[in-house]
């Protein structure tokens, strides 16, 4: 209710600036464990989850609200994308509201402050982790995921993932290499053939940093069956412990009602659902269950979420809904998916995952 009470206001600045406000408001929140719920804490190989909500990367891009992100109650943040050298993105304005559609337009393109300071704010904030593995205080039960990525002028993309994945495996409870962004020129061709081979075969070399840090890899929505038959078979022979399913699309549906609907960007929010749930359908056959799943993309209500576990989804992850409903829908969410897991007799999210398909 407070949000949507200040949510006119915040609507009234440049899309960019109101996020930075936003996360800057979310920083000053405590940190602290989610109440716990029996029957939402779920596993996703190694990793325990206290709930399958999670923080999609993109929101908290340099790790300015860690803790504040996990006071709103999700069990998982990702952070990033994160770049080996700090870099501005592309030039401005680059992000768009359309509010008639509950949607995002961006062509952020990567902007970071760099990896290392990152990292250096994934250290300070209280976290659980994995003790063996990673030093500091076990004061929350949230898993903190880095997301990492290729600078646009990187003479070697594929070098820079390596240098990422290294470092962030040594701070991360899990690394996500992320080649699905449409902002940076070429970079969705790390998909395919040789190219998605030897990025796998070098970044599972670099996780081992961090004593085989479980590792990610983040794809797009815009992707036709035989790129999906593919990459299932190359994540899977290459070592990878999950995909997530996906990012923002360069397609536009026709339902579109916004002015900015035309701008250059990806696509996120409630008009992706549709695409997002028919990939993760055919991810989840392309793998034969035999790879983990993580939903991005139009999920904006516990009921949407749900569906998405019940095609094959262990964990979703949460972007675009929060700018529109604010930090409480974590919360609301929680408490629904709660009451539909109870409802069809379900004793844990496991129980649930792919039981459509």
């Amino acid at each position: 209710m407070i949000y949507r009470a200040i949510r006119p206001a915040l609507f009234l600045l440049d899309p960019e600036r109101a996020h930075g406000v936003a996360l800057r408001s979310l920083a000053l929140r405590p940190a602290r464990a989610a109440a716990p719920r029996p029957r939402l804490a779920t596993k996703l190989g190694e990793l325990s989850f206290a709930n399958p909500i999670g923080i999609a990367a993109g929101l908290d891009k340099d790790g300015r609200a860690i803790d504040g992100l996990f006071g709103i109650g999700a069990g998982a943040v990702e952070i990033g994308t994160l770049t080996p050298l700090p870099q501005p993105g592309n030039p401005k304005p680059r992000m768009f509201r359309l509010v008639a559609d509950g949607a995002l337009i961006n062509r952020l393109g990567f902007n970071n402050g760099g990896l290392e300071a990152g990292l250096a704010r994934a250290r300070s904030a209280r976290r659980a982790g994995r003790p063996a593995l990673k030093t500091g205080p076990a004061l929350r039960t949230g898993v903190l995921g880095i997301n990492v990525g290729a600078n646009k002028d990187s003479a070697d993309r594929i070098a820079d993932y390596a240098y990422g994945v290294a470092a962030a495996a040594q701070v991360a409870d899990y690394v996500t290499i992320n080649i699905s962004s449409p902002n940076t020129p070429g970079l969705r061709d790390l998909q395919h053939g040789d190219a998605l081979r030897d990025l796998l075969a070098v970044c599972d070399g670099a996780r081992m940093a961090g004593g085989r840090t479980p590792l990610w890899l983040k794809v797009a929505p815009d992707l036709d069956p035989a790129a999906i038959d593919a990459i299932a078979r190359a994540a899977i022979a290459g070592g990878v412990d999950a995909l997530v399913v996906g990012n923002t699309t360069v397609s536009r549906p026709a339902a579109l009602r916004s002015a900015h609907a035309g701008q250059t960007g990806g696509l996120s929010g409630a008009p992706l659902g549709a695409a997002a749930r028919a990939t993760l359908a055919a991810f989840r056959d392309a793998t034969g269950g035999r790879l983990p799943l993580v939903a991005v993309g139009g999920i904006g209500s516990a009921a949407e979420a749900y569906a998405r576990i019940r095609a094959g989804a262990s964990l979703v992850q949460l972007y675009t809904a929060l700018v529109y409903e604010g930090p409480g829908l974590v919360a609301r969410m929680l408490t629904g998916l709660d009451a539909l897991l109870a409802r069809d007799g379900f004793a844990g999210v496991a129980e649930a995952v792919g039981v459509d398909m």
